[in-house]
């Protein structure tokens, strides 16, 4: 394989270091565009000792299938981005998959009628909204999302911590738990000028939320024909059984969507080791990587639907 350092966004306010791994091939090869989760994180979507996307991107270029993957905007230009004014997903992450997307189909090793993405976490929750703005896809691999708005998982897993082992974490999560739901009142009543004025933790404004809400990923999936694959990990403490059964229940009778569920794996799609969400730390800092049996199944999802 050949590992090519590029630069998406090259002219713009933007710019962001990535890498494109390519396999060695006489003919274009079949690509994925990697989209990171919440948060601000390296091309790698290095979590503590986890690095999901180098795991995937190396894996898969050895089944001769290429990859791009990129530092998010977020983890490269947070401060100018704050100073711009009101964020949302659009700026922070659609429009650079997108750009990623467009400059692997005009890349002449790799098969522009197939390229496919890969969404992990609040990405699988915005990948078919970034199908649907411009990025044009093969088809959607969706790793440990869920249908609910981003809003609602925060509370799930502020309640998931009140009732945890850790005595700490449930009275933070406590008090947390009250002020976060006071400030998210009301939140689709509210105009856009008001929802930017309210902070979340003292961070992003509630328009980002409202934004995101607005255009759920149930909106663009149900009527969507094009191939699906659905991937969670039953040791899952972000994202629960019931977003993968919500996956299910809205797309179980169509013949272009598969699902997979890996027992015992977690978040990052590598053994879980904790069944407690206060024990994320300690979860995501023993150096663990994603198997063969994952990546095999997304290489050959790829190449059946190709």
């Amino acid at each position: 394989m050949k590992e090519e350092k590029i630069v998406l966004g090259m002219g713009t306010d933007f710019p962001l270091d990535g890498k494109l791994l390519i396999p060695e091939s006489e003919k274009p090869v079949p690509a994925v565009v990697f989209v990171h989760g919440s948060g601000s994180s390296n091309m790698d979507e290095k979590v503590m000792k986890m690095t999901p996307f180098k795991d995937l991107a190396e894996g898969l270029a050895k089944k001769g299938i290429a990859s791009l993957r990129y530092d998010k905007r977020s983890f490269v230009h947070g401060r100018k981005m704050i100073k711009a004014g009101s964020l949302t997903v659009k700026e922070e992450v659609i429009e650079d998959a997108v750009a990623a997307a467009n400059l692997l189909k005009n890349d002449g090793r790799i098969d522009s009628e197939k390229v496919f993405i890969i969404g992990h976490s609040m990405g699988a929750m915005l990948a078919p909204r970034i199908d649907a703005e411009g990025g044009n896809f093969r088809g959607l691999i969706l790793m440990a999302g869920t249908l609910a708005k981003l809003e609602e998982v925060l509370f799930r897993q502020l309640d998931e911590m009140k009732n945890g082992k850790s005595k700490i974490m449930s009275w933070v999560a406590s008090a947390q738990d009250k002020k976060f739901r006071k400030s998210f009142e009301n939140l689709y009543e509210i105009s856009d000028e008001e929802a930017k004025k309210r902070k979340y933790a003292g961070g992003v404004d509630l328009y980002y939320f409202k934004e995101m809400g607005l255009h759920p990923a149930e909106k663009y999936l149900e009527n969507i024909e094009k191939p699906v694959l659905v991937m969670q990990g039953s040791g899952d403490l972000q994202v629960s059984k019931k977003d993968f059964e919500g996956y299910k229940n809205l797309l179980g009778e169509k013949e272009n969507v598969s699902f997979k569920l890996y027992e015992g794996l977690n978040h990052c799609f590598v053994p879980a080791l904790y069944d407690d969400i206060s024990k994320a730390t300690k979860e995501f800092s023993v150096e663990r990587h994603i198997g063969e049996d994952v990546i095999s199944d997304i290489a050959g999802w790829i190449f059946e639907n190709c």
